[in-house]
């Protein structure tokens, strides 16, 4: 019997599902329920028939009143459209969890891009020994981030897991009872949570989730492809932002870090414990069982009485391959597989768990860096800062920056940020001390634009006591500016006598971070995109020029505008051109839950990333290459669909539009992160010190997902108009990157939905702006469906696109209440009673309509 399709895998697995779980809500016993279970199907009836008609949310309230309550007055009207919303947001969860539950089963676990599959590939073609290499010298990062993108509460996630294991072993007695803990509990945090509870809860994935998962992976290739011998790549390491990002945060203390610190440390010990306890349990042969008891007792101590001495790391490598060796020469090798599992555990997470990176932006470094130099008493603490730096000329501090060193105090200054700064290096130090140098190990520059932000990095460590630091210092290039100017800094910087000793230390290798949200918002989606490729090519030629390996960490977030989207399909596409050893990325909110919020989905995406440079590195032998035509092509595009996405934010309705008639004023509200929605403390809104994720995420809200495909279509155009589009479609044809982009910039415009708002072109102030979005649209899914040959967005992905649309069939209703809502606030406005009661609760319920919708959409912002 041949095998289902992907589509008929989710029919059955997903969506039949769904349709009889969800009938279970009727049955909850909760006030309301009933009121709520029929008239809400009636409400998204109205809203579907409403939007075909071309009605606004408005008139499609309007219409519902008068069809099915004519008794329901506005307060009553309000009360039901809060329980419509906790009504959903149950239904999301619902959806999550059983799409959880059916992962293995819809994806092929097996299939394109998995291990087994490299592997048998690999034995095909006679290419095991060049796959074997392949995987000693590459390696996955990805580092976990706080940003703002999860809407659910820790107690939720807690009950999703719960309920897709119910889900999976259909235990309808326990789906019920856990569908009625779920109506019970809160959906939002009553207050924002600090970046320690951010921390605790990523720490969650950790946990349960990547120290399973990655272990996995390594044992299967250990077995299967080195033929059971260790090697010494760990494949995989983590990163951690919570309790270390400072960048724009101003919650993030020293203090804070090491105590995320700690808790990571306390966390991979525990999972140790665990694991120990369990493998007690099963070894109790002569010579092992002591050894393993003395384990088991020895991490128990380390747990509960930590000052008084622990095993250290190198110790507990030790015994382990001492019970390894044994168990293989005396015992006939039982348990030596759980065995060598903790073994790769250990050598993978040390005691560290994850590396805390620090992060902050250069401005502020500038600010600290004047604060120290001016000190009145600062020449107590250092020797080699001269005397008349502030009057030098900018190559005479770039020879002073380097030779600075010293042991400044910080309890010298005054200033919170000064202290904070110089606080987080000593707190690095600390924090390699407790949990090894893999502990922290990193320090970001946020809006890196020169070699002297870097350098005044680089003082600073050295201004602290570290003479040598064993840091990473590593600049993050974002605007488009800094992305054309990053080949020179960097050659500048290896340049640097003193730098190249450094990067001698660092075993001359040098990481890098581009940022394509930040990116995204300021050029546009095809000029960011080819601005950090071609970025990524100009660095690789000069850090090979110097004798440096150079990693590439992308700061990315959920959806394309923001890098996301098929992500293993990008790293696959890069050319030879580009260093690609590792792949280093941020996975953040919805995109950790969502891509690896279970054992199975973590494997499967962690495999997608790992086997994403075997097909062009391994299989083919070698990489794409753009031709100078294609890159011609590419080029122009990029041009113009940057001057496009330049008019359109230069319109004098560009902001104005953001903050009144989108969601965007409402992120700040939402109690889901620590962090500021913009850097500053302007009281107004400034679009450069607006953040990325509330910016993607109005423009997703309004289901009208702008940065994703503003420009692509004008681009097009534009090719098409001087008869030149066969150029496009042989770009299309021959680049992998191209067609990447092609296909991303498709899933933004599927999860588009411009019905939704079509009430606001016949708007007096915002109409003519909204047709230009809306036009640019349709020009964009035009265009893209002829380049393609599809006849529907995502074609090529029919799962995908049933999951896409089942979702927004679920949050319609609560879309249509949120639209309604910003109109009757603007009607407020207009009116004079912006401080009634009645705003309060308008403002309510575009709040609570954030959640439902961002949860549903997955990877929205």
């Amino acid at each position: 019997m041949a095998r289902k399709t992907k589509l008929e895998r989710f029919n059955d697995h997903v969506l039949s599902k769904f349709e009889i779980y969800n009938s279970l809500f009727l049955t909850l016993p909760f006030d309301g329920i009933q009121q709520t279970s029929l008239l809400l199907p009636l409400f998204t009836h109205s809203c579907r028939q409403g939007f075909k008609a071309n009605k606004s949310p408005q008139q499609i309230v309007d219409d519902f009143l008068d069809a099915y309550g004519r008794d329901i007055d506005t307060d009553k009207l309000h009360h039901l459209f809060f329980n419509f919303i906790q009504y959903i947001e149950r239904q999301v969860v619902l959806f999550d969890a059983i799409e959880d539950a059916a992962f293995a089963e819809v994806n092929n676990m097996h299939g394109r891009g998995t291990v087994r599959y490299i592997k048998e590939e690999s034995v095909g073609r006679g290419k095991v020994d060049d796959l074997k290499a392949y995987l000693k010298r590459f390696n996955v990062r990805l580092v976990l981030t706080a940003h703002p993108t999860q809407f659910y509460p820790g107690s939720v996630l807690g009950i999703i897991t719960d309920l897709s294991n119910a889900i999976k072993h259909d235990n309808l007695d326990q789906i019920k009872q856990l569908l009625t803990q779920l109506g019970k509990t809160r959906f939002f945090n009553k207050t924002k949570p600090t970046p320690y509870d951010e921390a605790v809860s990523l720490l969650w994935f950790l946990e349960n989730v990547f120290y399973h998962s990655s272990s996995r992976i390594y044992g299967y290739l250990k077995q299967h492809i080195f033929n059971g011998e260790d090697f010494e790549n760990t494949l995989f390491n983590f990163g951690f932002w919570p309790g270390g990002d400072r960048d724009g945060n101003p919650f993030v203390t020293p203090e804070i870090s090491i105590k995320t610190a700690k808790s990571l440390k306390y966390s991979i010990q525990r999972n140790y414990y665990r694991d120990l306890r369990r493998l007690k349990r099963k070894i109790t042969f002569d010579q092992v069982d002591d050894k393993i008891s003395r384990l088991e007792d020895g991490m128990y101590k380390t747990l509960l009485y930590p000052d008084e001495g622990e095993i250290t790391i190198s110790d507990l490598q030790t015994e382990l391959d001492e019970i390894a060796q044994i168990l293989k020469t005396k015992h006939q090798g039982i348990y030596s597989s759980e065995i060598d599992d903790l073994r790769h555990k250990v050598r993978l997470f040390g005691y560290h768990f994850a590396s805390l990176d620090i992060r902050q932006d250069s401005r502020i470094h500038a600010s600290v860096f004047e604060k120290i130099v001016s000190h009145p008493e600062i020449q107590k603490y250092t020797s080699s800062l001269p005397s008349n730096y502030n009057d030098q000329a900018l190559e005479e501090r770039i020879g002073s920056l380097t030779k600075m060193k010293g042991k400044v105090p910080v309890d010298i200054f005054e200033d919170e940020m000064t202290i904070h700064t110089l606080g987080s290096i000593y707190a690095m130090k600390t924090i390699q001390e407790q949990n090894g140098e893999r502990g922290c190990h990193r320090y970001i520059i946020s809006n890196c634009g020169s070699l002297e932000q870097i350098l005044q990095l680089f003082a600073l460590h050295r201004l602290c006591g570290w003479d040598e630091p064993t840091v990473d210092m590593i600049p993050l290039f974002e605007t488009i500016s800094d992305l054309d100017s990053a080949k020179e800094i960097m050659r500048n910087l290896y340049s640097n006598e003193d730098y190249s000793k450094h990067l001698k230390s660092r075993n001359k290798k040098q990481t890098i971070m581009l940022g394509f949200s930040d990116g995204t918002k300021d050029g546009g989606y095809i000029m960011a995109n080819w601005s950090i490729y071609k970025a990524k090519e100009t660095l690789t030629e000069v850090s090979q020029d110097f004798g440096i390996e150079v990693a590439f960490f992308d700061g990315r977030g959920g959806p394309p505008a923001r890098g996301g989207g098929n992500t293993h399909k990008f790293y696959a596409s890069l050319g030879e051109k580009i260093s690609s050893n590792d792949i280093q990325i941020t996975i953040q909110g919805q995109t950790i839950s969502s891509n690896f919020g279970t054992i199975d989905s973590s494997q499967f995406n962690l495999e997608q990333l790992l086997s994403s440079g075997v097909q062009n590195q391994v299989l083919n032998g070698s990489r794409t290459v753009l031709s100078d035509d294609d890159r011609q092509t590419l080029q122009s595009l990029a041009d113009i669909s940057y001057q496009k996405y330049q008019d359109f934010k230069s319109h004098p309705k560009f902001v104005p539009y953001l903050e009144h008639m989108s969601t965007l004023n409402f992120y700040a509200k939402t109690n889901i992160g620590s962090r500021p929605s913009k850097r500053g403390n302007s009281k107004g809104l400034n679009f450069s010190d607006l953040r990325a994720i509330p910016f993607v995420g109005s423009w997703s809200q309004s289901k009208q997902n702008v940065p994703g495909f503003f420009g692509v279509g004008s681009a097009i155009k534009e090719f098409e108009d001087k008869g030149m589009f066969d150029k496009v479609h042989q770009l299309y044809c021959n680049s992998p990157f191209f067609k990447t982009l092609v296909d991303n910039s498709m899933m933004s415009l599927s999860k588009s939905f411009f019905g939704l708002t079509a009430h606001i072109a016949n708007d007096p102030e915002y109409g003519a702006f909204w047709n230009i979005i809306h036009d640019e649209y349709k020009l964009s899914e035009r265009l893209l469906l002829k380049l393609t040959g599809f006849k529907e967005l995502m074609e090529d992905q029919p799962a995908g696109k049933k999951s896409i649309d089942l979702r927004e069939q679920i949050v319609m209703p609560l879309l249509t209440i949120q639209q309604y809502a910003l109109s009757k606030l603007q009607e407020l406005k207009k009116d004079g009673e912006e401080n009634s009661t009645t705003k309060k609760v308008y403002e309510k319920l575009v709040t609570r309509s954030l959640f439902g919708n961002i949860n549903a959409s997955r990877n929205s912002a």
